[in-house]
């Protein structure tokens, strides 16, 4: 800052009464005021990151005059939830309280019972574990000489001796659930089933548990991998991961109906063409990452939420006369935004017809033959440019979506996660983390159960597939 402030200055005493250094010295003091402004943001940006609470810090503090907690009255804001619920169907134990011996008011002893009885139901959670003993029988093939044994359906495999104390699937669901939905990490879920139920389990063999449950959900892995590249429609994202300490990057594609986890070493178009093949034709969103470009006969929807806020930070950052660009790209993606929401059973001509005019518009701003002279309002027209007739394609297909906002809200999940435990230490555990988000997502997005499907997927002794819908 000091090099700058060195070179801001004149070398020669300015004249007062000439026009140029007076409109010279007044451009000094407003790039002054404004870089001593940037170096306080500056200050504190680096000064909050550093607090411990600092993500969950409101700025400025508390508000003087805060909206009462709790959810607002009426039917416009959802269902309440609360406890009154209707009597339970079945009622597991029924246990009688009988009057007291004296009044709790005023002591007295003398109490007249009656017929009325009132009724309280409790749910409470079984913290006495089932420990199951299976008498299977033996017996030995004619055929061809082999022991044959029997298997109930609640076994999740027929290894006995040294290995017959397993744990059932209820436990494997669990465990599965606890460390990649929930986020905990091996040691608290060992914590969990020791404390909540006195099930004593090491780390490894939460480790161990996953891996066999992502095995045998694999073939439920492949179905999700073929109806995402059959799909219509899709939605694509990625961030940061580890595998062993080092980089590598967390793919997610996402459809209506499900989604997909892949780990890789390399932010490249890769995995994307290894699930939807070099042939996609279908409808791809994305945020503008330039690997997608891979997919010649699909169509790109670029996501209009990135573009938004990228010019909301350039109207921030620079001046107002410099930042026109960024205003008027902003003024024209709003609209068509707004439009949309006002004509939804809107011809395909007419849809055609407004396509063509918003492109007119952002190209006549964008094109590659205007030079701007800030550099960022160049690389912005830019980057608009080149991808110039994939920003309305919400405005064509109602089906397609303007932001990229589905693939970025199945990302938030692992990245929370990330944060806990860092990623995996291997590229098995890696894989393994793929195909559990997968099947824990997709079952969520058709709204079936997460714990029976696992615990039938590791008593089953055929491949299980996922069912379309509750």
């Amino acid at each position: 800052m000091s090099e700058y402030r060195e070179w801001m200055e004149p070398k020669v005493s300015p004249n007062p009464e000439c026009p140029r250094c007076r409109e010279l010295e007044q451009k000094i003091a407003h790039l002054e005021a404004r870089l001593r402004d940037l170096e306080q943001k500056l200050e504190a940006a680096l000064r909050s990151g550093k607090r411990q609470a600092a993500p969950f810090r409101k700025v400025g503090g508390p508000k003087l005059s805060p909206k009462p907690p709790g959810r607002k009255s009426g039917d416009d804001h959802g269902t309440h939830a609360h406890r009154a619920k209707p009597a339970p169907e079945s009622v597991t134990e029924a246990i009688t309280v009988p009057l007291p011996q004296q009044c709790d008011h005023c002591h007295s002893h003398d109490i007249a019972p009656s017929s009325e009885q009132d009724h309280q139901y409790q749910t409470e959670i079984p913290r006495v574990p089932i420990v199951r003993r299976f008498d299977i029988h033996v017996g030995t093939c004619q055929g061809c000489g082999r022991t044959v044994r029997g298997r109930h359906a609640l076994q999740t495999s027929q290894v006995t001796g040294a290995a017959s104390h397993q744990l059932g699937p209820g436990v494997h669901a669990a465990i599965t659930v606890l460390n990649k939905e929930m986020g905990l990490s091996h040691g608290k879920v060992a914590a969990v089933f020791r404390q909540l139920f006195g099930i004593t389990i090491a780390r490894s063999t939460s480790a161990r548990s996953q891996e066999r449950t992502a095995l045998v959900c694999q073939s439920a892995y492949e179905q999700i991998r073929q109806a995402l590249s059959e799909s219509t429609h899709s939605h694509c994202d990625e961030t940061g991961w580890r595998v062993g300490g080092k980089t590598a990057w967390l793919h997610v594609f996402v459809t209506r109906g499900a989604t997909c986890y892949v780990v890789d070493p390399t932010r490249s178009a890769q995995p994307a063409l290894d699930l939807f093949g070099h042939e996609y034709a279908g409808t791809m969103g994305h945020d503008g990452w330039s690997t997608y470009e891979a997919f010649l006969r699909a169509h790109h929807q670029q996501c209009l939420t990135h573009i938004l806020h990228r010019c909301k930070e350039l109207r921030e950052m620079l001046s107002y006369h410099t930042s026109l660009l960024a205003r008027q790209l902003s003024t024209i993606f709003k609209k068509s935004l707004l439009w949309r929401d006002q004509h939804p059973q809107a011809s395909d001509n007419t849809r055609k017809a407004i396509v063509w005019d918003y492109v007119q518009q952002v190209g006549e701003l964008t094109d590659g033959t205007i030079r701007y002279r800030h550099p960022e309002n160049r690389k912005l027209a830019k980057f608009v440019w080149n991808d110039i007739t994939d920003w309305f394609r919400f405005l064509l297909d109602p089906l397609t979506s303007a932001s990229n906002s589905t693939a970025e809200q199945a990302v938030r999940p692992a990245a929370v996660n990330r944060k806990v435990w860092g990623g995996n230490r291997t590229w098995n555990g890696a894989h393994r983390q793929g195909v559990l988000l997968s099947i824990l997502r997709t079952l969520w997005q058709r709204s079936l159960d997460t714990i029976d499907f696992l615990a039938q997927a590791r008593c089953s002794t055929n491949p299980l597939l996922l069912p379309r819908s509750a």
